[in-house]
């Protein structure tokens, strides 16, 4: 079955997305099914059972992505992340937070730079943390309004955790007085 977005937000901003997600039916097995041309996201077995034919189209027009399950490993494909313009995380519900953890570990543990998109039941409330944790796109629920979805983004002026988006926590980021001033004294 091939999903296919209208518009995600990407950065701040609501585009149009010409990306589609490959979700397999069930009977369909990760290497026979086929994949369409233009720019498809395939799930990680996907890419792990048909690697060499898609390796070559990413390596010839760089439309290739992958998505992981929350129950996926992201070093399943460690040595082939520079492959791939987007890969996506899914998110079966609102509940399910496994997908944070791989997208730390892309960003921090593995240094993932190109994009990664949260898709599956993405909510408004969710983009904020999503953010933190190295997210930079979204493909919402189609249920909600995209458009007020990106309001989630700027929730919070300040955070006090060190995380992908900020490093040093906040107590690292204030700067501190002279000593005088902490222990009242002074000239």
């Amino acid at each position: 079955m091939l999903d296919t977005r209208k518009q995600i937000i990407k950065g701040r901003s609501v585009v149009d997305d010409d990306w589609s997600v490959l979700k397999l039916d069930e009977g369909q097995a990760p290497d026979t099914v086929a994949v369409p041309d233009g720019k498809v996201i395939v799930p990680v077995p996907v890419w792990l059972a048909q690697r060499d034919a898609l390796a070559a189209r990413a390596g010839q027009h760089g439309r290739i992505g992958i998505w992981f399950a929350p129950d996926e490993l992201a070093t399943a494909v460690q040595d082939d992340l520079g492959q791939f313009a987007v890969i996506a995380i899914d998110f079966p519900k609102f509940t399910d937070g496994r997908g944070y953890s791989i997208a730390f570990n892309l960003r921090r543990r593995l240094h993932y730079k190109g994009e990664l998109r949260a898709i599956g039941d993405v909510l408004r409330d969710q983009l904020f943390q999503m953010q933190r944790c190295g997210f930079d796109a979204y493909a919402t629920r189609p249920d909600r309004n995209i458009h007020d979805a990106v309001k989630g983004l700027s929730v919070f002026s300040e955070t006090y955790q060190a995380s992908v988006d900020q490093p040093q926590p906040l107590f690292r980021r204030q700067a501190r007085g002279t000593e005088a001033e902490h222990t009242g004294s002074g000239a």
